[in-house]
């Protein structure tokens, strides 16, 4: 499987976006996504590309080449593209019935996060300072965004970070995550079916031991 950079095109389009919310008059209110969406169906989509900020745009593009690559190693380009576009969307379309607006990545990060989880859930990370399996970092997220989310539904928000849309794409992404995994399983039990029959695939027991250990633990 050929490694083609898709999650660094992706960021240098995101940065493009974001040129031109900053040149172009009028260009994030077309597709920031708010209240009145429902019937603008691209804003769902556009709004995943745009950032109110530098700083915002700095952090989420930090995050997105950091896991962003890791998931693409793991399943390829395109499949990685539909679980950060597959998560923002359904994330958009959640938490855009709690909040008056909303536009960035952050919700389709997550869902790679939550796809991460789920597909090398003992990947080691830095995260909180210190080195960690993702799945503790992604609980430790988890539980941050929900203790905020609960602050902003009792009237308390202590910023205006989207923190529904974080458990929105996490929860997608481990959902997306579980179908590439069971594939990538069902894949494996295939080849060795048809070694087992006498068929001509012929892998290696260590090769897919192997892969096995890598990919699917």
């Amino acid at each position: 499987m050929k490694f083609k950079f898709y999650t660094m095109k992706l960021c240098g389009f995101i940065v493009l976006v974001f040129l031109a919310q900053s040149l172009i008059s009028g260009f994030t209110e077309f597709f920031i996504l708010d209240g009145g969406s429902w019937g603008q169906i691209w804003r769902f989509v556009g709004a995943i590309f745009l950032h109110d900020g530098l700083a915002h745009l700095i952090y989420n593009l930090f995050a997105l080449i950091l896991f962003g690559n890791l998931l693409e190693v793991l399943i390829g380009g395109r499949r990685f593209l539909a679980i950060f576009l597959i998560s923002g969307i359904l994330a958009n379309l959640v938490a855009i019935n709690f909040y008056s607006n909303l536009l960035g990545a952050s919700g389709a990060i997550f869902g790679v996060i939550g796809a991460l989880i789920v597909i090398r859930p003992m990947l080691v990370i830095w995260a909180f300072g210190m080195p960690m399996p993702i799945i503790i970092a992604g609980i430790l997220w988890g539980i941050g965004d929900f203790m905020e989310a609960y602050g902003f539904l009792a009237g308390n928000p202590l910023d205006n970070t989207g923190n529904i849309a974080h458990l929105s794409g996490m929860a997608f992404g481990l959902i997306l995550g579980a179908f590439y995994r069971r594939r990538a399983k069902g894949k494996m039990q295939n080849f060795r079916s048809e070694r087992d029959r006498g068929g001509k695939i012929e892998i290696d027991e260590s090769v897919m031991s192997d892969w096995e250990e890598k990919y699917l633990r």
